[in-house]
């Protein structure tokens, strides 16, 4: 019996006979009508595409590594400057964004 919407059925019968036809060492081969039956019961796909610059921007970082090098090697050595109010400032001013 097969289902006229998924053609579930007719695809377990196409099925079953590619299965015999392998086990007697048969090439594989479809019909026609069974390839459209089995292109309409396949699921589509999405496809995702990114523009050139979405994928510029991804290839490429957007900092200077010699910046990030230079800083870490400051904070390693104890040579980075530390302004405690600032970073307060910046703190209070997180915390009122979380609040309100």
């Amino acid at each position: 019996m097969t289902d006229p919407i998924s053609h579930f059925g007719r695809k377990v019968q196409i099925e079953s006979a590619n299965r015999q036809s392998v086990a007697k060492g048969e090439p594989r081969a479809l019909a026609p009508a069974s390839q459209e039956a089995t292109r309409s019961a396949a699921p589509a796909t999405d496809e995702l595409r990114l523009s050139k610059v979405a994928q510029q921007v991804m290839q490429e970082p957007e900092f200077d590594r010699a910046k990030v090098e230079a800083i870490k090697t400051a904070i390693q050595q104890g040579q980075y400057p530390v302004d405690s109010r600032r970073i307060a400032e910046n703190f209070v001013a997180i915390e009122k964004m979380i609040k309100g």
